[in-house]
């Protein structure tokens, strides 16, 4: 079978996968068996096939098949691709595919493994980074062809504050939950100045932004808890359960004796990516940012990269962006991508894997 970029790309914008990812894995699965390899599906839905031998490094090629909600129709004009998922991820998805096609190392192995839900609980990677080792891993994303070596982590999580319920008329002030938030809201505000990380040197300041409210059933009675939810973009050292674990000793600190507070983080049973460093002089990041001409840069969201970096070598690189001059491109409505940027992402792949392997 002869490897057609551009027609895989359009059938897989146009499968819609924010709610079942079935269809998007049978396309692989066939694709890959046309192709002459034997694809498996782990425990996790992922999608995994590998080419080469053991004698030499291991490279994973990386990255997800599911998008979030609504679908958006596939349309083309000229070069460019419009629809849900067109950039995110399935032009870095069709890129890697191709490489792991084209390439043809002379020693090692590549293993290709495809996630289905990146976009809601990251348990796919969480259970390749468990069960895959290797030497380096590059992981599709949209990074504008750039070479990205480091990423925030990310968790979201709620505050409850709890109080006294009753009659608006007899509540007192110090015990009403309600007013505890601006206590609350301040120290969010100061967390990062006070107890926070440093900034780290290639990804800069965390970020911790409250999100959403609620509270409250009437207008004459005080609720007897409010909860307050929150978004985290953390940077190294920091994790997702040490964040927990500062953020509830640092209200603790704040809110006043009548009140108490708990921290917890949303979906606590599933994983939530950690932020990561790879150091610029890594082979990998060499060779891909020779291949491809990218810049060397952090990446601008989380990504399933986390759950890798801790093996090996990790880099996040792919056609399309995140965003644009005129806005989101990325889950939005506009989301789009080049297909010459496909194409110079599968080469630059290739090459480098042709690199690493020789």
């Amino acid at each position: 079978m002869s490897f057609d970029i551009t027609t895989f790309h359009a059938e897989a914008v146009r499968t819609p996968s924010h709610e079942d990812v079935s269809a998007m894995r049978e396309l692989l699965l066939e694709t890959l068996r046309e192709a002459g390899h034997e694809p498996e599906v782990d425990a996790r839905g992922n999608v995994l096939a590998s080419r080469g031998s053991d004698d030499g490094p291991h490279i994973v090629l990386n990255t997800h098949f599911d998008t979030v909600a609504p679908h958006v129709p596939y349309d083309r004009d000229g070069d460019t691709v419009r629809g849900r998922g067109a950039c995110d991820a399935k032009g870095p998805l069709a890129a890697l595919l191709a490489a792991f096609l084209r390439a043809e190392p002379a020693t090692g192995r590549i293993t290709l493994a495809l996630t289905p839900d990146e976009e809601t609980l990251m348990t796919g990677a969480e259970h390749l980074g468990e069960t895959l080792s290797a030497d380096g891993y590059i992981v599709g994303e949209p990074t504008e062809l750039d070479v990205c070596v480091a990423a925030r982590g990310q968790c979201e999580g709620t505050i409850t504050l709890e109080g006294e319920a009753g009659h608006a008329a007899s509540v007192p002030a110090a015990a009403n939950p309600v007013f505890g938030l601006a206590d609350v809201l301040e120290a969010l505000r100061s967390y990062d100045e006070e107890a926070g990380p440093d900034s780290d040197p290639v990804l800069g300041e965390p970020k911790l932004t409250p999100s959403a409210l609620s509270g409250g059933e009437a207008p004459n009675r005080v609720p007897g808890s409010c909860r307050l939810t929150f978004d985290r973009r953390n940077v190294p050292p920091e994790t997702s359960e040490t964040f927990r674990e500062d953020l509830q000793a640092s209200l603790e600190a704040r809110v006043p004796d009548a009140l108490s507070v708990s921290v917890e983080l949303i979906r606590p049973d599933t994983p939530f990516p950690d932020p990561f460093v790879t150091d610029e002089e890594e082979p990998l990041v060499g060779a891909l940012e020779a291949a491809s001409g990218g810049e060397v840069r952090p990446f601008g969201a989380a990504t399933e990269a986390a759950f890798f970096a801790a093996d090996a070598p990790t880099v996040v690189f792919g056609p399309g962006a995140l965003a644009d001059d005129d806005g989101p491109v990325a889950h939005a409505e506009r989301e789009y991508v080049r297909l010459p940027d496909v194409e110079t992402a599968a080469d630059a792949v290739a090459e480098s894997l042709d690199s690493l392997l020789s």
